[in-house]
């Protein structure tokens, strides 16, 4: 990546969230000529200004709602990583249409806007929540995953490529499950947990960072790549945790909140029949046949063979030793536990 990106000029959406700022951190490593940041709140920008202290860096208070403020961040931008989004399943659940103007319209904004500044790669992230959606917040994903691939089939001609990536939970993402209960384990407090036996993939910052590299390198027009994870239940999680930071292994069943599944899905089965294995990556290439029909029935296009879906039931099941080494890889973990030595070493 670093020849395509050094002296370019980038934009990231959303970028004062957890991934659009270790995004920002590897561009400027990778040699960017000038990274755009787009959000709505200016004291995030302003911390991550201070913290980061690169004239490269432009902030761009906006939201990816407004079509304007969308067509002039992009304006002379050669690629584009679109973040911004409404994630948390249950306000989703509770404001259906503001993740709609958001995840929806917002990226279409971000796509139609790219499209007319001739940008030359746009690479938009999804979530395993639109596999087999649920709740409000993974339908208006996967309603986004489809205006990216619309793109790819309504403009074959077009200069700009646009991709999506689909991963699982981003580990210590803000918002997500593990800050909570390691500010429940420092405060002396018993752990909440949904469901012991629920099931999710786990993810790095980082490898969130690398599955977008990929993309931004491999991607056909319509693409989307997915990262394979290995997953965990809730359970051995939050005894993990408990056991790194020396404290009792107990939680407290409080109940599936709203909108969520017991296991997550990445991707289907009728996608893994078509798709290309790429090792630690899949990609599922966009279905770029028109609305003629009929040449495919005829000559009776069945597809790839059945598989079974990849989903965190099925993936490889990390248990509790290996869950706390990987925890161990966090920098915001190590920096949690301090200089005290963990109580499990794995």
């Amino acid at each position: 990546m670093t020849s395509s990106i050094e002296g370019r000029r980038v934009l990231i959406t959303g970028g004062t969230g957890s991934f659009g700022q270790a995004m920002t951190r590897r561009l400027l490593e990778r040699g960017v000529g000038e990274l755009r940041v787009l959000s709505r709140d200016e004291a995030k920008q302003d911390a991550m200004r201070r913290a980061l202290g690169d004239d490269r860096v432009r902030y761009h208070v906006g939201d990816v709602r407004d079509a304007d403020t969308v067509l002039r961040a992009t304006r002379e931008v050669d690629f584009v990583f679109h973040a911004a989004a409404l994630k948390q399943v249950p306000s989703c659940e509770f404001f259906p249409l503001e993740a709609v103007r958001t995840n929806v319209l917002g990226s279409a904004n971000v796509i139609e806007a790219a499209e007319r500044n001739g940008v030359g790669s746009v690479v938009v992230l999804s979530t395993d929540k639109a596999v087999y959606p649920i709740n409000a917040m993974g339908m208006s994903k996967a309603m986004m995953e489809k205006v990216a691939q619309a793109h790819a089939r309504n403009n074959p001609r077009s200069r700009t490529v646009v991709s999506c990536v689909r991963y699982g939970n981003v580990m210590y993402s803000r918002g997500s499950v593990i800050p909570l209960f390691v500010e429940q384990i420092k405060a002396g407090v018993v752990p909440t947990v949904t469901d012991p036996g629920m099931t999710r993939f786990l993810m790095s910052l980082a490898d969130s960072v690398e599955l977008v590299e990929h993309a931004f390198v491999h991607a056909r027009p319509g693409d989307v790549f997915i990262r394979k994870a290995a997953a965990c239940t809730i359970a051995d999680l939050v005894t993990a945790l408990c056991q790194l930071f020396d404290v009792p292994t107990k939680y407290h069943v409080i109940g599936v909140r709203h909108g969520e599944k017991r296991d997550e899905t990445l991707a289907t089965r009728e996608e893994l029949a078509k798709a290309d294995d790429f090792g630690d990556f899949y990609r599922v290439p966009v279905d770029a046949r028109d609305l003629n029909y009929a040449l495919y029935v005829s000559e009776g296009d069945l597809g790839g063979s059945v598989l079974a879906d990849f989903n965190s039931a099925n993936a490889r099941r990390l248990d509790v030793e290996e869950v706390a080494s990987l925890l161990l890889t966090l920098p915001e973990i190590r920096a949690e536990l301090g200089a005290r030595e963990p109580a499990l070493t794995p």
